[in-house]
């Protein structure tokens, strides 16, 4: 498994932005074979699944947000899905995204401050494995309420432990209480299989504002 689980690791302890980009720029090539290949990582099949559940049509505007190497892309494609765009923090990861042509358009952005991205630019916004150890903390969800239309689905991942440890909870149930969206779906689910890591797999649908 290349450098792994040290590069995993170390994507779970860094300190700064730049220590997380200096380590998925060393694991960017072989991030998908160490994660579903060696860890049986199987967030992005679930997330996206749990998703198309809820989406009326197959042409639905589709946001990756801290798409990484582009994993869910290719399962949304693989569902049929054909306007799907993408972001994440570093280019190395984007980098292989991109090479794989499941995306309109990719972009590096900070899901922290989208500037970019204008209000309900989406009928629906996807993020696996971002809202973690050392990546993006529960702020996160603001955004991603801001670019999904009214009556569109957010549809995300919280990695156990990190769901404890981090302020995730209670910003969702402060976001619901302000009808900012509404809870449709939480599901704790297989994560990472072959470590037995769980997750929280959950869909909101965004309210008027």
């Amino acid at each position: 498994m290349s450098e792994s689980p040290e590069l995993w690791k170390s994507t779970y302890t860094a300190c700064t932005p730049d220590q997380l980009n200096c380590a998925y720029a060393k694991w960017a090539r072989d991030y998908d074979r160490d994660t579903v290949g060696q860890m049986g990582y199987v967030g992005p099949e679930v997330a996206s699944s749990l998703l198309d559940n809820y989406l009326d049509s197959k042409d639905s505007r589709i946001l990756d947000a801290g798409c990484g190497t582009g994993l869910v892309g290719e399962v949304l494609t693989e569902l049929g899905y054909q306007q799907i765009e993408a972001f994440d923090y570093s280019e190395d990861m984007l980098n292989v995204a991109e090479e794989k042509d499941v995306y309109d358009r990719v972009f590096k952005a900070d899901m922290n401050r989208l500037k970019n991205i204008e209000d309900n630019s989406y009928d629906a916004s996807i993020c696996v494995g971002t809202f973690t150890y050392a990546h993006v903390g529960p702020v996160g969800f603001n955004e991603l309420v801001r670019i999904t239309k009214p009556g569109g689905y957010v549809c995300f991942t919280v990695r156990d432990g990190a769901y404890q440890e981090y302020d995730y909870r209670q910003h969702m149930l402060r976001l619901e209480a302000q009808s900012a969206w509404e809870l449709q779906t939480m599901a704790h689910e297989p994560y990472l299989t072959n470590e037995n890591v769980v997750a929280k797999y959950c869909t909101y649908k965004v309210l008027e504002a």
